[in-house]
């Protein structure tokens, strides 16, 4: 069941966007009414007025509802002026000729991570991470660098939301077994993911930093345990600070998100 959200009208219309976009897929207004919080008039009004505005698309042969072609437009225009992407390609291009293996570029959404540049390994391998889906942050590396980085009072709100699924026999299994690892990585000032999200899959993760300390997001270098270890990844520690060092340049007089405000964890 959909959860209501305390942000009026314009909260609740978004609601229904997540959840049309959730499916995948086109979805028929039954399926929508299945999972829905609100009464079919008010979830019906709310389509409606969604499909009107070219936020939702609506196909009458099938009778399903999609993301609408503004709401595309409007995702692009974010995708320049609210993320490092831009910014970053031409460094993700020169990490990924270094490396030869996966690399991801994320930021910090609420308290998940947003994958929002990736390249593919010379040899790709088939994993959960594509630019624009959602991940967890306990269990991925660039997740937990980036909640290494953040204030304390934020990541313990953003502790406080993860759900600590058991993916793999690696997860972390709790908050206090983040908090040490945490700790550990703001120590070492990079982080891993030791097949915590999928199995066979492992990477090293380095946060984005501005000159003041303020999180940017995060770059990941990933491969799996057929193809190295964790020890072979870290040999890609000194060009992954230097990626991460030359984004966090470039990016000195962006205005991105304030991940250190309270506002930032808000779900």
């Amino acid at each position: 069941m959909g959860r209501v959200t305390g942000d009026g009208t314009v909260g609740k219309a978004l609601e229904v966007l997540d959840q049309v976009a959730a499916f995948g897929r086109p979805v028929r207004f039954a399926e929508l009414l299945a999972d829905s919080p609100f009464p079919k008039p008010t979830l019906y009004r709310f389509v409606q007025t969604l499909t009107s505005q070219q936020m939702l698309a609506y196909d009458p042969e099938r009778q399903t509802y999609s993301p609408g072609l503004r709401l595309v437009r409007l995702a692009h225009a974010a995708w320049d002026q609210s993320t490092l992407a831009p910014m970053a390609r031409p460094h993700l291009d020169a990490l990924s000729a270094a490396v030869g293996e996966t690399v991801h570029l994320a930021q910090l959404d609420h308290a998940q991570v947003l994958y929002i540049d990736k390249r593919n390994a010379n040899k790709p391998v088939e994993m959960y991470s594509q630019a624009g889906k959602i991940g967890p942050a306990y269990c991925t590396g660039v997740g937990k660098v980036m909640l290494a980085h953040v204030d304390p009072v934020v990541a313990e709100n953003a502790i406080g939301q993860q759900s600590f699924h058991r993916f793999t026999e690696h997860t972390l299994p709790d908050a206090d077994a983040l908090r040490a690892e945490l700790a550990e990585i703001r120590a070492n000032g990079y982080g891993f993911d030791r097949e915590e999200h999928e199995p066979g899959i492992i990477c090293i993760a380095m946060p984005i930093l501005s000159d003041t300390g303020r999180l940017l997001g995060a770059l990941s270098v990933t491969s799996t345990t057929g193809r190295t270890n964790l020890a072979g990844l870290e040999s890609f520690e000194p060009v992954l600070r230097e990626t991460a060092r030359k984004i966090a340049r470039d990016a000195a007089n962006w205005n991105f998100p304030d991940y250190n405000a309270k506002e930032a964890t808000r779900m």
